[in-house]
């Protein structure tokens, strides 16, 4: 009898796996038993349980997928209920050649635009406190050496200490931070030269503490300059987020970040249209003020993912000064969830980009 139990529990742990094989995610275009999401599956008399174990804690779709998975398994015959314990390992980008890696850390993503005044830190810092919301494990280097803004917009203040001669970074709304605007005053400009710069970007990356990661977002200087260079050569970037607003002129500068990005051999995970309208909290009505559209467009052309847009609005401004980012303050808000959604986005782009990248070591 005990063999005819345990061979009734092997047909139907194959036909629950069968089930599960019909579950896709949708972003890594294959399914949940192929990609090796399903964990610990058991089988008690008629109940099933198993973990299913995603890429990242903001996976875009995950309880979809919770949903489809019990779906799925509820139409096997014999099966009486199903328990599902969602879990995530985030997946480690590739190592590059000639490129050390930052021990601990996972993912290395960098945030840039072509030109200032696009709101590429605030973009950047909602991104990290969603990012560390979802569950993950966040850092954010401010690499915006000239105008280091990270500080004010986080609500940090204070002088980072060294344990053996490694910097720790200081932390707010979970996220561990580092940047030149604890070092200096806040009046204080810096007028250095490219060797200098490589210098302490250098000591940031190779010298800071930054622990174990799943995210270090890298917050650039505006433009195509000296830091972005120098980051790109030496550190093994998963992938850059260029951020633009509506206007042409902006997006030809974002056409030119994404340009740069390609040239160095780091892919561009999306595009982030930021002030892309203004919506009336009085009657709900969106105005296009700097035109509406261009992000998507741009994204289309050259052919690299569209992120999302983020609206223009006071609550986004009035949060960057006084430190309180508006994904933490006002976290059911369109505004945050609509950097929720860019970090969505942005998590199942470096999970796709780790899957293609492990799919080509195999391959070579």
């Amino acid at each position: 009898m005990g063999s005819n139990m345990t061979n009734d529990n092997k047909a139907l742990e194959q036909a629950v796996l069968n089930a599960l094989r019909t579950v896709n995610d949708p972003d890594l275009n294959k399914d949940i038993v192929a990609l090796n999401f399903v964990k610990d599956l058991k089988i008690d008399n008629g109940v099933v349980s198993f973990t299913i174990e995603l890429t990242t804690p903001a996976c875009p779709v995950k309880n979809e997928m919770e949903q489809w998975a019990r779906n799925a398994v509820l139409g096997v015959e014999g099966v009486r209920d199903v328990q599902i314990k969602m879990t995530s390992a985030v997946s480690h980008g590739r190592a590059a050649a000639g490129k050390q890696a930052i021990e601990g850390v996972k993912n290395i993503i960098a945030v840039g635009s072509g030109k200032g005044g696009v709101g590429k830190t605030t973009v950047t810092v909602n991104l990290a406190v969603a990012l560390a919301q979802s569950g993950a494990a966040v850092g954010l280097l401010d690499a915006d050496i000239y105008g280091p803004n990270v500080p004010l917009m986080m609500g940090i203040e204070g002088r980072p200490h060294a344990i053996e001669d490694r910097i720790q970074t200081l932390s707010n709304y979970g996220v561990r931070v580092m940047s030149m605007g604890f070092l200096t005053g806040d009046d204080t400009p810096l007028i250095w030269r490219g060797p200098m710069l490589h210098s302490v970007i250098q000591q940031f990356i190779r010298q800071v503490d930054w622990g174990e990661l799943d995210y270090l977002l890298i917050d650039l200087p505006p433009g195509t300059g000296d830091v972005q260079l120098s980051l790109t050569q030496t550190v093994p970037l998963t992938g850059a987020i260029v951020v633009s607003t509506p206007q042409d002129v902006a997006l030809l500068d974002a056409r030119k970040a994404i340009q740069m990005f390609r040239q160095v051999h780091v892919d561009v995970l999306g595009i982030v249209e930021n002030m892309s309208y203004f919506q009336c909290p009085h009657c709900n009505k969106r105005t296009h003020i700097f035109s509406h559209g261009g992000g998507a467009a741009t994204a289309a052309k050259y052919d690299v993912p569209f992120l999302g847009e983020v609206p223009i609005n006071v609550s986004i401004r009035e949060g960057g000064d006084a430190g309180k980012p508006v994904v933490a303050m006002e976290p059911d808000s369109p505004v945050a969830q609509a950097f929720v959604q860019v970090a969505e986005r942005t998590a199942a782009q470096v999970s796709i980009a780790n899957m293609n990248n492990q799919n080509t070591m195999t391959i070579e």
